[in-house]
């Protein structure tokens, strides 16, 4: 599969680009920046890249499949229909929409092109995950109780695009997406009910605190981007429980590592090295040629989108 990717976010730079040169069957071959500065790194990965200075030239670039958008949040949507009516799939950086009924053009648009539009949940794709869920499934923990976990980081740049209202910045679209699609992810379930107390700044959520009960279970987590940076999740049943020490950034966030607690003995699942990025990648790439379901299709990003939807809601409630 033939990338191009659509603006040159630190993200794309970092990640991104080096996951698609490594994934298997896929090369980054076209980039669009205004700016031949920021193009400068990309094209030390990969030599003889061709940089185009506008977006609509990448759409029409004949010789692209698939368009990756790390572009700022509020233009996710527009982009991401604009790409898939131009013969591309679509890999589009979270959220993929600011509220959930903008989805439903996204699923419309994928039903109608054909091409594949999916959110960049990487998460989806971590073999951490998968056997966690197995063993959540087995009953290794007995009837799971409460779910908790959180996801903070440092971001004190306020002129990055996070502190901007207006393009969809905040703590909560950002990192506390994570927590809420990893316990949907697990458990197959939706909330029935929230609460929420959310710290604004500048017109944005620096700091959430979230409580929710779905069927049978409950769940509280807390998240944002003015914080010493911290990251796990908990799974507690009747019976035991499933820790994760790294749950969405591996490495960056210390060993990875999923634990199984009993009464009378601790397992540990170690995941380090995982290139979560690249499988990412190749499973898309998979499903778009294949048409193999892929593991985080739009249905399953509209119900986390709905999710964060309520807990804004809510905090105002």
């Amino acid at each position: 599969m033939r990338w191009g990717i659509l603006g040159a976010a630190k993200i794309a730079r970092t990640d991104l680009s080096p996951a698609i040169q490594l994934a298997r069957g896929s090369s980054l071959v076209a980039l669009a920046t205004r700016d031949p500065a920021r193009a400068a790194p990309f094209q030390a990965l990969v030599p003889g890249l061709r940089v185009h200075d506008s977006y609509d030239a990448l759409l029409t670039d004949p010789e692209i499949d698939a368009i990756y958008i790390p572009l700022p949040n509020h233009l996710h949507v527009d982009w991401s229909i604009r790409a898939a009516r131009a013969g591309k799939h679509v890999l589009c950086e979270k959220p993929i929409a600011l509220e959930a009924p903008q989805i439903d053009q996204l699923i419309a648009t994928r039903e109608q092109t054909g091409k594949l539009i999916a959110e960049a949940f990487m998460v989806a794709h971590h073999p951490q995950w998968a056997r966690a869920k197995e063993l959540l499934d087995a009953g290794a923990i007995g009837t799971l109780e409460h779910i908790e976990g959180c996801f903070t980081y440092t971001n004190r740049n306020f002129s990055d695009i996070r502190h901007q209202s207006d393009m969809g910045g905040g703590g909560l679209r950002d990192v506390g997406v994570y927590p809420c699609i990893t316990a949907r992810m697990m458990t197959g379930q939706d909330p029935l009910s929230l609460r929420a107390d959310i710290r604004w700044q500048n017109g944005v959520d620096i700091f959430a605190r979230v409580w929710a009960d779905f069927d049978g279970f409950s769940m509280s987590f807390y998240c944002g981007m003015m914080q010493a940076r911290r990251q796990y999740m908990t799974f507690h049943g009747q019976d035991g429980w499933l820790h994760l020490t790294a749950p969405f950034n591996g490495q960056i966030y210390g060993d990875t590592v999923l634990e199984w607690h009993q009464p009378d003995e601790t397992r540990q699942y170690r995941f380090n090295n995982v290139q979560q990025y690249a499988l990412m990648i190749e499973n898309f790439a998979t499903s778009a040629t294949t048409g193999a379901p892929f593991a985080c299709p739009l249905e399953l990003s509209r119900g986390n989108q709905t999710m964060i939807d309520a807990i804004f809601k809510a905090s105002m409630a």
